[in-house]
């Protein structure tokens, strides 16, 4: 669900916890003798966090040791990935190379969807679940379930994914979160670590709670926010507290209602702040003015790293001191070091968790079936071996083959005695509750058709075979409606049965001037028997029923233009499709290919067309990504229609036109430099070659570059003249969908055209 928006406004009302008046960063005096154990306070902030990893920089560069480690909300985060022995240098790596907008989102990993779910994902700007069940009760409680966010923990945690106590550790840890129910304070001290930090973290309204036993648990922020108290109850007689709080406000700044909304916010979880700060020996307070909790962009990013280490510097001759003081007084510390140095060789040169082996196979909350499929689609049994990104597609196939609303997958390290000695993991995969029936709204506006809606409902049916029934509507000046149903009798073989009614209403050009509108209607019954789906690919053969009827033709008025006003007509087809796409981004790609194909021969007794052999149609088109530097990237593509047959119906034939294949009709092809629909002779072939800049993240512009040629035989494809076209655009790559406007030009059309397009195509 595209909530983004609203969960960043949310961010930004939690994020900014508590606080009074930054106080005098003075030296205190130090301990006379190295203390026993240095305890280390991260408070929560959101995105502002991240600037806990300066403050941690400068404790390493003065030889600081830290023996306990509490947080809460963005500090159990850092502290807690920092308890596990990643050092400060790899958190900020960690912090950087995340994509912080999926992070913080449901959306399923895009090279792990299949083709139909990454044009759904790229259609709609809103989807939900639909339940008609009065009594329903949804576990979820928030925008976000957390999907994304479970697994990174779950990555960046290792080999910590197993329930243990958080002494452990290469250096103990213990984070905070909020029990709504019994509205107190419950601080983690053992359990799964990636669990705990991320109830942590669960700023009530934008993310799910995490239910444990009876507790409903959130955000820790709203009780203890900076618990230096946690820290001495566990033994911490040196606390040193990082805390990323803003400051106080003056009458002057609290003069909007978002400001004043803003300072409710931050008196009503003041707790215990004034009291932890009285026990910390060194309290490090990082100006943060200008960021909040959502600041998660790389300049960002970049600043508030920076700033904690400045706020850490101004306590430069404090921390060496003590660093000093405590050198030689450490005997556990080497095992840490150890323990950091094996997880480094283990995990860190690795992109992902490595490969590890199972010993046993387990499957939570799922049916007998269920698991089968899993078992036979990935060939996975007791003795492989299975790394992250194997799991993740696993879990992914989970949610989307089986419609589980969630999965997740543990593992527990060393505990599967072995033939040869050794021990092995235990792997289990856990799925959560069955997924509800899903709704979705699409909305988009260009020059030629104005504003068009689109919804779509996606009802899974419970049975033996899993089946998935798919409602789609679409409003505008073209009118469609269709249902999908589907089988899903193995992982990879989808047969389908639909029924699709369109109303059409389109402008047809000559040479840039409207030439004709045609309205008409069209039914199809398809039927796909062979509807072959995995990952990047999708192979369809079937056969098809299709009937045009209620045509209303109006013209220009030219004698040339005098088409006789088609008569409804039936036409029996068969019918191969090819569709692969490895592309990175579905408008934007800056890698991997695509590439479409469809063979159809068009009958209407199943041999012939009117008296004659059938029609014939072959296209296809083949598009490469591949990128020049960082910021400019090349789309070279080829692609083409051929026609073949005595009595094409006036509705198969080329047409060309528009930025997009198959937009208003599904033979169109599009040509930079021509805004509208025009037809073309029956063999038509192009080449277009695409460069786009990224001028920032969002910000794109596209120079097209397209030639083509066509008759109506082959013999005459290199006598007629060259299709010339070029097209300039900008887009802003929004939630909403891709904003941006076109000029073009081509010898096709011979004047210029214009065209806005406002969010996802369809």
């Amino acid at each position: 669900m595209r909530n983004i928006l609203t969960i960043l406004f949310i961010l930004t009302l939690a994020g900014a916890h508590a606080q009074p008046p930054t106080p005098a960063q003075t030296k205190r005096e130090l301990p006379s003798k190295p203390p026993k154990r240095i305890g280390l306070v991260l408070s929560g902030g959101g995105a502002k966090g991240v600037a806990h990893i300066g403050v941690l920089k400068v404790l390493e560069r003065a030889g600081v040791p830290v023996d306990v480690i509490t947080g809460t909300s963005m500090g159990s985060i850092i502290g807690g990935l920092y308890a596990c022995g990643n050092d400060a240098t790899h958190l900020d790596s960690i912090v950087r190379a995340q994509d912080w907008t999926e992070v913080l989102s449901d959306k399923d990993d895009l090279s792990y969807q299949s083709l139909r779910e990454r044009e759904r994902h790229n259609t709609y700007i809103l989807s939900t679940s639909l339940t008609f069940s009065k009594n329903k009760q949804s576990l979820e409680g928030g925008i976000i379930m957390g999907k994304n966010i479970r697994k990174l923990f779950t990555e960046l945690t290792y080999p910590y994914t197993d329930s243990i106590s958080f002494n452990d550790l290469p250096i103990p840890f213990a984070c905070v979160a909020t029990d709504m129910v019994s509205n107190s304070e419950y601080v983690f001290h053992s359990g799964i670590l990636g669990r705990a930090m991320r109830a942590s973290m669960a700023i009530p309204g934008a993310f799910s709670p995490v239910r444990k036993d009876d507790m409903v648990l959130v955000d820790g922020g709203l009780k203890n926010n900076y618990p230096a108290d946690v820290a001495k109850e566990m033994g911490a007689d040196f606390i040193i507290g990082s805390t990323v709080q803003d400051k106080g406000k003056t009458k002057e700044q609290l003069r909007s209602t978002m400001s004043i909304l803003l300072r409710l916010i931050d008196m009503n979880v003041v707790n215990k702040l004034e009291e932890n700060l009285a026990i910390t020996n060194i309290p490090i307070w990082v100006n943060v003015e200008g960021y909040s909790a959502a600041s998660f962009n790389t300049a960002a990013i970049d600043s508030l790293i920076h700033r904690g280490e400045m706020a850490a510097m101004e306590h430069w001759d404090e921390l060496v001191a003590l660093g000093q003081l405590m050198r030689g007084q450490r005997p556990h510390a080497g095992r840490a070091r150890q323990l950091r140095m094996r997880i480094d060789s283990e995990m860190l040169n690795h992109s992902s968790m490595p490969a590890i082996k199972i010993g046993e196979l387990k499957f939570e909350h799922m049916t007998h079936s269920d698991e089968q499929f899993i078992r036979t689609k990935f060939r996975i049994k007791e003795g492989d071996s299975i790394d992250s990104k194997r799991a993740d597609l696993i879990t992914t196939s989970i949610r989307l083959d089986l419609f589980y609303k969630d999965a997740e997958y543990r593992i527990v390290r060393n505990v599967v005695p072995q033939a040869d000695g050794t021990k092995a993991a235990r792997l289990v995969f856990i799925a959560g509750d069955r997924k509800s029936n899903q709704i979705g709204l699409g909305v988009r506006f260009d020059i030629e058709e104005l504003v068009a809606l689109q919804t779509y409902a996606a009802f899974p049916i419970r049975s033996k075979i899993p089946m998935e029934l798919n409602l789609t509507l679409r409003l505008g000046k073209r009118i469609m409606a269709k249902a999908d149903w589907s089988l899903h009798p193995t992982s990879f073989m989808h047969p389908t049965i639909s029924y699709t009614f369109r109303r059409n209403d389109i402008n047809f050009y000559e040479y840039g001037n409207r030439s004709y509108n045609l309205t008409y209607n069209r039914q199809q019954v398809k039927i796909a028997p062979f509807n072959f789906t995995v990952r990047n690919f999708d192979i369809s053969i079937g056969a098809a029923w299709d009937h045009y009827f209620n045509f209303n033709m109006l013209n220009d008025g030219n004698p040339e233009h005098q088409i006789k006003k088609p008569e409804q007509q039936h036409l029996l087809s068969y019918q191969a499709e090819v569709d692969y796409n490895s592309e990175n981004d579905w408008y934007f790609p800056t890698r991997g290919s695509k590439f479409k194909a469809k063979f159809g021969y068009y009958t209407d007794n199943f041999l012939k067309l009117k008296g004659h052999s059938g029609t014939t149609e072959i296209q296809a088109m083949w598009r490469t990504s591949f990128g020049v530097s960082k910021h400019l990237s090349l789309q070279p593509m080829i692609y083409g229609r051929l026609i073949e047959g005595r009595a094409t119906p006036l509705m198969l034939t080329n047409m060309i036109g528009g930025e997009w294949t198959g937009h208003y009709l599904e033979q169109q092809q599009p040509f930079a430099g021509v805004g509208n629909i025009e037809f073309e002779w029956d063999k038509f072939v192009a080449v277009q070659l695409q460069a786009q800049l990224a001028l920032t993240q969002s910000s794109i512009i596209l120079l097209r570059f397209a030639a083509a040629q066509d008759a109506d035989f082959y013999t005459e494809l290199l006598d007629n003249k060259t299709l010339l076209g070029a097209s300039l655009s900008y887009y802003f790559n929004s939630l909403p969908g891709p904003i941006g406007a076109s000029v073009g030009y081509s010898n096709v059309t011979k004047e210029p055209y214009f065209n806005i397009n406002l969010g996802y195509v369809f």
